[in-house]
């Protein structure tokens, strides 16, 4: 069940980094497969600075800002 609700908080924040981060974007299957990928990279940065969260909003701001910053790598790297 933690899959599962791993899976969804991620869907979400790909979709929530989609609509902040305005743009040439990847599209709303791209953002959200993005989120879920983002999910990780909060975790580990979140992790890397120290900071936990709990709970679902905790879970959805952490996986939201992950998605935020791998989003923005891939832009830059889809530019170079």
């Amino acid at each position: 069940m933690n899959f599962v609700y791993f899976i969804l908080i991620g869907i979400v924040a790909g979709w929530l980094a989609g609509q902040f981060m305005k743009g040439g974007g990847f599209g709303l299957l791209g953002d959200l497969v993005l989120g879920v990928i983002g999910a990780v990279v909060g975790g580990f940065v979140f992790g890397l600075l120290g900071l936990s969260s709990t709970g679902l909003l905790g879970n959805l701001v952490t996986a939201t800002v992950g998605a935020i910053i791998f989003i923005a790598l891939l832009r830059v790297v889809k530019q170079a």
